[in-house]
């Protein structure tokens, strides 16, 4: 306890020191490259697959992101740094780390036009090709991350990147609902994207999927009605996003073949799950309470899980510093500080997708983590209202 107290004493101690901001140096400044290592795992793969002789390399997205990242995240451990306050603006300002960003959109792009040339050669197994199509969801997985960075920030042209880094996977909607949406009404029962107590990655994924849709629907729809346009002309951005990949998938299936589209289904499909499974640990049984007025708190670091694991922060875009993200939604990812007063996940994101599949490893591990956030007292959760006889039979009303 004492060594905590002395941590926080000197973390503000380090804040309130003017640091020259040229004399500061960022230690992760050269591993966001390592960011792009997920959109070049096609390639990858069939270098080793070239080398070795053996198929299986194609699987190497998923076995890098869900094999690698989660034994990384272990070894490497935590960085509980931040960056000092007077540094701040120079660090956002710094466009080095805004290209490390835009440069894995062309390489997504080449990477999947090398998938589809792949899956239409013939020279793949069945087995062989659906790896493929695997670590292909995974890049597109990763790349709904890099356009969830890029959504949030004011210029168009960022905006623009994020459209395109989602059309790969269909889910152009997700910048509408995210940004106006989620962040908003993120750890209510109202929040499609939040999930509770209670509640199996299995079951949430439908609910978000489908929720996420119609949410993203109607403040689309209220923004056209606002400006007097029609909910189904050109101006909608969900139709546009949409029309961007039924462009880009029918244009793959004519450069290359029918044979590519069950493929491209497939991906898309990974891509968004994984996105949606990232959402389910995010907030998971975090719940704003309600104020004398009615209305919900607003949305503090304790709303979010955070993580300071390094490994999957780097491949991320320091997304597990989720706290300061929805407390900050604009400030750029190498800037995102770490809050000390938000609930800690046992491990990073790799990790816990994978514990997530397993609802009841995930149980044994978070649900104690996240009474204990809340003193023991099960009511403050966001509780699956089907569970909720259950929950409470489990974890008991707190006096």
């Amino acid at each position: 306890m004492e060594a905590h107290a002395e941590h926080i004493h000197h973390h503000h101690h380090h804040d309130d020191v003017e640091v020259n901001p040229a004399a500061w140096t960022d230690g992760k400044r050269y591993a966001w490259l390592l960011g792009i290592i997920v959109p070049l795992s096609p390639f990858l793969a069939y270098f080793w697959v070239w080398v070795t002789g053996w198929g299986g390399m194609w699987f190497l997205g998923p076995a890098l992101v869900f094999g690698l990242f989660p034994l990384l995240d272990m070894a490497i451990g935590l960085d509980r740094t931040n960056p000092p306050d007077s540094v701040l603006k120079f660090l956002e300002q710094d466009r080095y780390y805004r290209w490390c960003t835009y440069v894995f959109i062309p390489i997504q792009y080449a990477g999947l036009v090398f998938a589809c040339w792949m899956w239409s050669s013939g020279d793949l197994s069945l087995v062989e090709s659906i790896g493929l199509a695997l670590t292909m969801g995974v890049v597109g997985g990763i790349a709904i991350n890099t356009a969830h960075e890029l959504g949030h920030k004011r210029a168009s042209s960022e905006k623009w990147l994020s459209r395109i880094a989602l059309a790969q996977t269909g889910y152009g909607h997700f910048f509408i609902e995210h940004n106006r949406g989620h962040h908003v009404k993120v750890a209510t029962p109202e929040d499609p994207a939040s999930s509770r107590l209670g509640e199996s990655f299995w079951a949430f994924l439908p609910r978000t999927v489908v929720g996420s849709v119609r949410s993203a629907w109607e403040i689309e729809t209220a923004r056209l009605d606002r400006l007097g346009k029609s909910h189904w002309g050109i101006h909608n951005d969900i139709l546009g996003a949409w029309a961007m990949t039924i462009v880009l998938f029918a244009g793959l299936g004519i450069a290359f073949g029918a044979v590519v589209l069950p493929y491209l289904l497939v991906q898309a499909v990974i891509g968004f799950s994984l996105l949606e499974v990232v959402n389910y640990l995010e907030h998971y049984g975090l719940l704003r309470q309600k104020r004398e007025d009615g209305r919900y708190e607003r949305c503090m670091p304790e709303h979010s899980w955070n993580s300071n694991n390094v490994a999957s922060n780097v491949l991320l875009y320091h997304l597990q510093r989720h706290s300061d993200h929805h407390a900050n939604p604009t400030r750029r990812y190498q800037a995102l500080r770490n809050v000390e007063e938000a609930p800690q996940l046992p491990t990073g994101y790799a990790g816990m997708i994978v514990l997530a599949w397993f609802p009841p490893l995930w149980r044994r591990v978070m649900d104690p983590r996240l009474l204990d956030h809340y003193g023991g007292d099960v009511t403050k959760c966001n509780i699956q209202p089907r569970r909720l006889g259950r929950v409470l039979e489990r974890y008991g009303r707190v006096a």
